[in-house]
């Protein structure tokens, strides 16, 4: 089968990797353009743009999809089939070029979480479950039929990171099977039902200011749904303070929230509205970030502080 791939970041890196060794043919790579990032605006070039020329494809970084020129190359290939994973929206005209359409990876169990940020809402939620969603490409966002799903538990431990490293292993997988069944012609779609469809837009960094009056669990979500970025913050001596990971305990009110109840040179403990929370690893505003026991030593906090604006 001959293919074009779709994607920019790590998360598609496992399945472009699954599909270089497959028997089928990448005839095309199309990614995102390389960006300015970080303090000195170096030019960062897309994972996926990187690992594809490592592997010997062909790139492409269009300036826009939308153009008759980009449909005309795309067209040239022959494409049976585009593999879309963590891409833009493809305009409709670009969905009817290849033979057998175009099919998304997506990180959810939809018709649960549409939208940009399945992985991070997940875990703010509190769900114990994820998994990932291989779906056919219609003009409307994360709603054409479904073809295959794999659900995986989420753990106490897990982070946007960790969690993400899961499901793209897990998705690239499920992703060779179903090619493999639309080949043999033995895939079997199944329409969403949108009246069970949830939301999952896109995050932005004021989500994750702290609300210590909230329950620590919640809390605790909160801060591993948002983790590494943009991270989930408070205040401390008018520094912002990104508490990156944490774990939590039920425990009766004995303070007000955002108190420090316990400090020492392991641990950490802090008020909520119901129960402590306990960072397990934290960066102060202006340096890296450090587990609790190496942050501690140079903490001036003590029990009694508050954090907060």
């Amino acid at each position: 089968m001959r293919l074009i791939f779709m994607g920019t970041p790590a998360f598609a890196l496992p399945s472009l990797e699954r599909l270089a060794q497959s028997s089928h043919t990448i005839c095309a790579v199309v990614t995102g353009l390389d960006q300015p990032a970080g303090r000195g605006l170096q030019i960062q070039v897309p994972p996926v743009k990187r690992r594809a020329l490592e592997l010997g494809l062909l790139v492409l970084q269009p300036q826009s999809l939308k153009t008759a020129e980009f449909a005309a190359q795309l067209r040239a290939y022959e494409p049976d089939l585009f593999v879309v994973v963590a891409f833009r929206i493809l305009p409709a005209h670009l969905l009817t070029i290849p033979r057998w359409g175009a099919i998304n990876l997506h990180a959810s169990l939809l018709p649960k979480y549409r939208g940009a940020a399945p992985i991070n809402w997940a875990i703010i939620n509190g769900d114990q479950e994820s998994g990932v969603t291989i779906f056919r490409l219609k003009p409307t966002v994360d709603t054409g039929n479904i073809l295959s799903q794999r659900s995986i538990l989420i753990n106490a431990e897990d982070t946007a990171a960790t969690l993400a490293e899961r499901l793209a292993t897990l998705g690239a997988d499920l992703l060779v099977e179903t090619i493999a069944m639309i080949a043999a012609g033995t895939v079997q779609e199944k329409p969403q039902d949108d009246e069970l469809a949830t939301p999952a837009p896109k995050i932005f960094p004021e989500l994750g200011e702290i609300d210590w009056y909230k329950d620590a669990f919640t809390i605790k979500c909160l801060i591993h749904g948002l983790s590494p970025e943009p991270g989930a913050f408070t205040f401390w001596q008018g520094k912002r303070l990104k508490i990156l990971r944490a774990s939590w305990q039920p425990a009766a009110p004995s303070a007000e929230p955002g108190t420090i109840v316990a400090c020492d040179k392991k641990r950490l403990v802090i008020q909520t509205g119901d129960g402590w929370l306990l960072p397990q690893e934290l960066q102060l505003e202006g340096r890296k970030a450090l587990p609790v026991a190496a942050f501690l030593p140079g903490f001036s906090g003590t029990r009694g502080d508050r954090f907060g604006a």
